[in-house]
């Protein structure tokens, strides 16, 4: 089973992939952007097109399908991240419209797309909070700003509900323990069902 955690930048997906999986025997974490040499680029000052950003997070989630999800899918695999991070970052850069980057993400995807998305909604106060407490290690995005932060998640948000693919909403601003448990929950009845 292949489940995306989505959400902006500090929403605490990373925290709680850590904790689910130490729930599950034989899980696979990942994440995107995979290749740490893409990664680096994509996350510095080195790249300018947007349009170029949009076609290496592509090149990269292709391949980040094809060598860990692909070979993996009878395995429980989550993902830090994935398509519709894309298609919100995509959106809020203007960079094309929706059903052509459902289009491209499907290409790259092989037309598979992940069996649940676990979708963590953040509001602006708390936002800002966690920003400014990590001031010195802002990526290229981060530094774009809350308020494109927050045009991101809107867009991720507007994608999922336009998607035919089973998600659940954490209020990301709620305590560790509370959205960890929400979570387990949630992936119990994935498995199950």
């Amino acid at each position: 089973m292949y489940i995306i955690f989505e959400g902006i930048d500090t929403c605490g997906k990373t925290t709680q992939i850590n904790l689910l999986a130490n729930k599950f025997p034989n899980v696979i974490v990942t994440k995107e952007p995979n290749s740490k040499i893409l990664r680096e680029i994509l996350l510095s000052n080195q790249f300018t097109s947007k349009k170029g950003e949009l076609f290496l997070f592509l090149a990269d989630r292709a391949e980040h399908y094809k060598k860990i999800i692909e070979p993996n899918r009878d395995r429980l695999i989550l993902s830090d991240r994935g398509f519709l991070s894309g298609i919100g970052y995509a959106l809020a850069n203007g960079e094309c419209d929706f059903e052509y980057l459902i289009e491209l993400n499907r290409f790259a995807l092989n037309n598979n797309l992940p069996d649940l998305i676990i979708f963590f909604k953040i509001d602006q106060t708390t936002l800002q909070n966690r920003v400014s407490t990590k001031t010195a290690d802002l990526d290229t995005i981060e530094l774009r700003g809350v308020k494109y932060l927050l045009s991101v998640q809107s867009y991720m948000e507007s994608s999922l509900k336009r998607l035919n693919i089973p998600h659940f909403t954490i209020d990301a601003t709620c305590d560790i323990g509370i959205v960890h448990n929400q979570i387990y929950n949630r992936v119990l009845l994935q498995l199950i069902n």
